[in-house]
């Protein structure tokens, strides 16, 4: 099977170490001491990586775990949730919430713009009987990052509890989970960290905890339980048996995400040489405010579909890029800059090949967007 540059918005390449440290021997991760220590040292780094001194678990399962077991764990039947809407993504969080019982409020935002903090603010000074909101920190789909450092601290105002879904963001963005008082922030394996697809890990606040151990009916779900891992530290038990060797590759993938120190200032800085490329090609971005810094999202040009444009570039060039589903099927291209992603050499051979196919289309650039993309150093 011919391996093809992975340059999506996740999962992403996976670093050499990471794969050698995936095939190290195993332990019983059940009985033996030791892991349990290794677990917890996984879990202190990924503190450092999201800026809390909150507690962090990491769940056996893709992303999607940790946002069904936070609404699994704090929801009750009848509970007023908000969900915080400017996207795919963001309004799907408020499916998982009504599947526990909520009676789920949407605040509808623009969906090629960033959250407007202010038009949020007023909507809470009208109607703020919540228990908890939900959030997309990066909404993958369409390409855009939300304001988190500015919702959060708006909505502790008004004591509502807050989930952010922030898989596709951290190790890319700006995460700081204690000052911008954030109750539960999840994330996953594949994306900014660069380890493979498997993980979830979240931290919860203490007022989270609260809410999660003092519940009228008990959560309706095993796997989803997050109050089950409460004293899973001072017991040395798991709940489940722990998919050791995915743990071993994500700790270290977290040490290259800290050991490079910069990771922040250059997913800035490539986010914005990509976009900075496309447009002096004359190419049009989706979002009209708000980018990403993990992923740039761009329209399809007239006169090519997009079905030819994955076509040649993984065919021609052996690149995989992605395009959009829902409402946004068959209008976009998304080009992945994150984690392993977010280097120069391999953003410049993605847009080289991305500049060739459409020329092979007859789409008129203005100028080579590889050659922008350099440019802008």
């Amino acid at each position: 099977m011919r391996k093809p540059l992975m340059m999506t918005p996740g999962p992403t390449q996976v670093h050499e170490d990471v794969l050698m440290a995936m095939a190290q021997n195993i332990t019983n991760p059940d009985l033996d001491v030791e892991f349990f220590e290794y677990y917890k040292g996984t879990c202190d780094k990924l503190k450092k990586l999201l800026n809390t001194k909150e507690d962090v678990l990491i769940l056996n399962g893709e992303g999607i775990l940790g946002l069904e077991s936070a609404c699994a764990s704090l929801i009750e039947e009848g509970d007023r949730v908000l969900c915080i809407d400017n996207g795919i993504f963001g309004s799907g969080f408020g499916d998982f919430a009504k599947i526990y019982g909520a009676e789920v409020v949407y605040f509808e935002g623009d969906y090629r713009r960033a959250i407007d903090v202010e038009k949020l603010r007023s909507f809470l000074e009208r109607d703020n009987d919540f228990k908890l909101a939900t959030l997309v920190h990066c909404e993958t789909p369409s390409g855009i990052t939300n304001p988190i450092d500015r919702i959060c601290p708006l909505l502790e105002e008004y004591n509502i509890v807050s989930i952010v879904d922030s898989v596709s963001a951290i190790g890319g963005e700006p995460v700081e989970v204690d000052k911008w008082k954030i109750d539960l922030i999840l994330g996953g394996s594949q994306k900014c960290i660069s380890a493979p697809p498997g993980l979830t890990f979240l931290s919860i606040s203490k007022r989270a905890w609260d809410i999660i151990l003092s519940r009228d009916t008990p959560i309706k779900s095993f796997y989803c339980n997050l109050a089950i891992w409460k004293d899973w530290y001072r017991e040395k038990w798991f709940p489940y048996t722990q998919p050791i060797s995915n743990i071993y590759g994500l700790n270290c993938a977290i040490d290259r995400v800290l050991e490079g120190k910069d990771y922040i200032k250059r997913h800035r800085e490539i986010g914005e040489r990509v976009r900075s490329a496309l447009l002096k090609s004359g190419l049009s971005l989706y979002p009209l405010e708000g980018y990403s810094n993990t992923v740039t999202t761009m329209m399809v040009p007239e006169g090519v579909e997009f079905s030819q444009i994955y076509d040649n570039m993984l065919d021609e060039y052996n690149i995989l890029i992605a395009g959009g589903f829902d409402y946004l099927k068959d209008r976009i291209i998304r080009i992945g800059h994150m984690g392993e992603n977010c280097y120069e050499d391999k953003l410049y051979t993605t847009l080289k090949a991305l500049d060739e196919t459409f020329r092979k289309y007859g789409i008129q650039l203005n100028g080579q967007i590889h050659r922008h993309f350099m440019d802008t150093i």
